[in-house]
C-alpha cells in the first residue's frame, strides 16, 4: 500500500464536511502545522475536532476556528483562545470539556477497541451529569465512552516510508494515542527516510497505524507563552 504523499494538500484529498478529526499536540507543541494549514485552504467545514486544546487565536487549530470550519470541539483546555470563548458564548461552537487524563484515556480506549471504561475522575461534578455511575470497592466511578475519529492529524520528528515514527520528547503528547484511534491517520514528519534507516528500538509508533505520510516544511514551532528574566 502506497503511504507516501507529496504534500499535506494531497494527503487530505478526501476529508469532507461534517467529519470527525483528531489533531495531535499540546498547546502549540507537536502540532501538525502543515496539515492544519492545508485543511484551512481546503475550506472543509462543520468539523468535530478532538484535540487537547484549540491552539491560540492565530496559531494551531485556532486558524480553523477563525475560518468557521469547526462545529464542535472535544477538549480539555481552552484558556488561550479568545475566539474560542467568543464563539462558545455566542452559541456558535459546541464544546465538550473533559478532564485531561480522561480525554487521553478516551482516545487510548478508542484505539484499543474498548467502548467504555469507568473512572473516578469527575464523579460528583458536572462532568458526570447524564452519565452512568457505579461503585467499585466502595468508591464511586463515572462511565466514559471511548473516542474514535474519521481522520487523525499527527506530527512526528522522523518517520520512514512505511510509517514507523519517532517523536521528539514531549511532542509525543496526544499524537501516538490519536494515531491508533482513527480510521485514517495522516502523519507529517520533519524528516522522512527509507525503510531500514530507523533504529527499531527507537520507534515510538509502528507503521501499522499509519495510512499516509509526507515530509512537512516551513515549521514555525510556535511558543505559546514566552517567559524570560533579565540577565544578571
Amino acid at each position: 500500500m502506497k503511504k507516501v504523499f507529496k504534500s499535506a494538500s494531497d494527503a487530505i484529498f478526501d476529508i469532507e464536511d461534517g467529519m470527525t478529526l483528531m489533531s495531535g499536540g499540546f498547546g502549540l507543541c507537536g502540532n501538525p502545522e502543515n496539515l492544519i494549514r492545508a485543511l484551512r485552504e481546503r475550506g472543509t467545514k462543520d468539523l468535530e475536532v478532538i484535540s487537547n486544546n484549540c491552539g491560540t487565536d492565530d496559531y494551531g487549530l485556532g486558524i480553523l476556528l477563525q475560518n468557521k470550519q469547526i462545529r464542535k470541539m472535544v477538549s480539555s483546555y481552552v484558556g488561550e483562545n479568545k475566539e474560542f470563548e467568543r464563539q462558545y458564548l455566542n452559541g456558535e461552537l459546541e464544546v465538550e470539556l473533559n478532564p485531561q487524563g480522561t480525554l487521553a484515556e478516551r482516545i487510548r480506549a478508542g484505539g484499543a477497541g474498548i467502548p467504555a471504561f469507568f473512572t473516578a475522575t469527575g464523579y460528583g461534578t458536572v462532568v458526570a451529569d447524564g452519565k452512568e455511575t457505579r461503585e467499585f470497592d466502595g468508591r464511586p466511578y463515572v462511565m466514559e465512552r471511548s473516542l474514535t475519529a474519521d481522520f487523525a492529524f499527527v506530527k512526528a520528528q522522523k518517520g520512514d516510508t512505511s510509517g514507523n515514527l519517532i517523536f521528539n520528547a514531549t511532542a509525543q503528547n496526544f499524537n501516538p494515542l490519536m494515531a491508533r484511534a482513527a480510521k485514517i491517520t495522516i502523519v507529517e514528519v520533519e524528516e522522512l527516510v527509507e525503510v531500514g534507516e530507523l533504529d527499531p528500538d527507537q520507534v515510538h509508533l509502528p507503521g501499522i497505524y499509519v495510512q499516509r505520510i509526507f515530509q512537512g516544511s516551513d515549521y514555525e514551532k510556535w511558543i505559546e507563552q514566552r517567559t524570560t528574566r533579565p540577565r544578571a
